[in-house]
């Protein structure tokens, strides 16, 4: 059986792709996949009592070395804002490519924390800044100083320690063009570099309080359960920068979904599901209900669509345990199309990305499709005429002329 792919219209909708939930195709995962294997490394870590100095980390394969260095400073609380126009922050890091020189460190120092004011080199990949969650930070470290765990209340409503401002690359402030690093085949999936940055930031945000908690009170202070650790990541303070990306970088927005959808298509198209598949399939769904139940947010609207999701999920469990078998043929085809009719968007594309993970062997291959040469695309036509690019935005963006 054929399966085509789903209609544009449909998909690149934006209520639809505001529904899509992470995947094993999400940038972070498959990053996490690629470089599980690398040597990774805390090579300076020269803070004082109070958490404030530097430190570098690296991860190494071969003879690749990428570094993280990065800045921790001392700032009033008045001063700590999460807003463009602000100047200074908890922390400034660099991805730096290679080992640092005692120079580089140095160079860096002057210039990292400065963030856009200052000046980076080739040398240097990525640029980011990050403030601290005082409250959360504070608590976890007079915790872990007194011998105790956090609050997982606490930190379940934040979920995490320090919260990103911005994260920059490709050339901007003097840091490396992409042209430099573009064919480096372990970086060639999207945002690795950036996922680098920010894995490792998550790192120094754990070494950091503990560290501080140990000056505290080094009898009595313990370390953040490894348990803990995992279930907290980086904030983000604001994503205005994937506004103007997404508008300038149209073919990676068209692989990115292509391959989500191309992934779709063929595990529709599998005829004979085994029973292991089957198996890991439902029980990724049924874990994941008390991974909605976690979702905090201020949004009414978002309240509202998580409740339907929960609905919706609870309602397609049923229909899997009490009215489908996955001996038929065509099994996940039958799934989806059960999905179009009788559950929202939201749900919809949640259960399609859990129908990705038993199937590693039709993920992997999409990854390598996710980057894009943009070259070849933006050679901008100069004999075209006026009334072929109506012709071609009346055929393919009919819904900006509705509006």
């Amino acid at each position: 059986m054929k399966v085509e792919l789903r209609d544009p219209n449909t998909i690149m909708k934006l209520s639809r792709l505001g529904s899509f939930h992470q995947s094993k195709l999400s940038f972070l995962r498959s990053f996490l996949r690629e470089f599980k294997d690398w040597d990774y490394k805390r090579d300076l870590f020269n803070l004082d009592q109070n958490g404030y100095g530097e430190a570098v980390y690296s991860f190494k394969k071969k003879n690749r070395v990428y570094s993280l260095v990065c800045f921790a400073n001392e700032i009033k609380d008045e001063e700590r804002s999460d807003r463009v126009i602000a100047t200074k922050w908890d922390a400034a890091f660099t991805l730096h490519d290679g080992i640092p020189s005692s120079e580089d460190i140095d160079r860096l120092k002057n210039q990292v924390p400065k963030q856009e004011v200052g000046r980076l080199s080739f040398k240097e990949l990525t640029l980011s800044r990050a403030n601290k969650s005082v409250r959360v930070f504070n608590h976890v470290v007079d915790s872990l100083s007194e011998g105790n765990q956090p609050d997982l209340d606490l930190l379940s409503k934040v979920g995490y320690l320090y919260r990103t401002t911005a994260v920059y690359g490709s050339g901007k402030f003097g840091l490396a063009d992409r042209f430099r690093i573009k064919n480096r085949e372990e970086i060639n999936g999207p945002f690795r570099l950036e996922m680098m940055l920010v894995y490792l930031v998550r790192q120094f945000t754990f070494d950091q309080v503990n560290h501080v908690a140990h000056h505290k009170n080094p009898e009595k202070a313990v370390k953040l359960e490894g348990q803990i650790c995992k279930n907290l990541g980086i904030g983000n303070s604001t994503g205005l920068g994937m506004a103007p990306f997404i508008v300038n970088h149209p073919t990676l927005l068209n692989n990115w979904i292509l391959s989500r959808e191309t992934a779709l298509k063929k595990i529709r198209e599998i005829k004979t599901v085994k029973k292991e598949e089957s198996e890991l399939f439902i029980d990724c769904v049924k874990k994941s209900i008390i991974n909605i139940t976690t979702w905090n947010t201020d949004s009414e609207y978002q309240q509202i669509k998580i409740k339907s999701l929960l609905k919706d999920v609870e309602k397609f469990i049923n229909y899997i345990e009490n009215d489908f078998n996955f001996k038929i043929e065509y099994p996940f085809n039958e799934i989806y199309l059960w999905l179009e009719q009788n559950t929202c968007e939201e749900c919809i594309e949640y259960i399609v990305s859990i129908m990705m993970e038993p199937y590693n062997d039709i993920t992997e291959p999409l990854v390598a499709n996710m980057s894009s040469d943009e070259d070849k695309y933006f050679n901008i036509p100069t004999n075209r005429t006026t009334n072929e690019l109506k012709d071609i935005i009346i055929a393919r963006y009919p819904n900006i002329l509705e509006n």
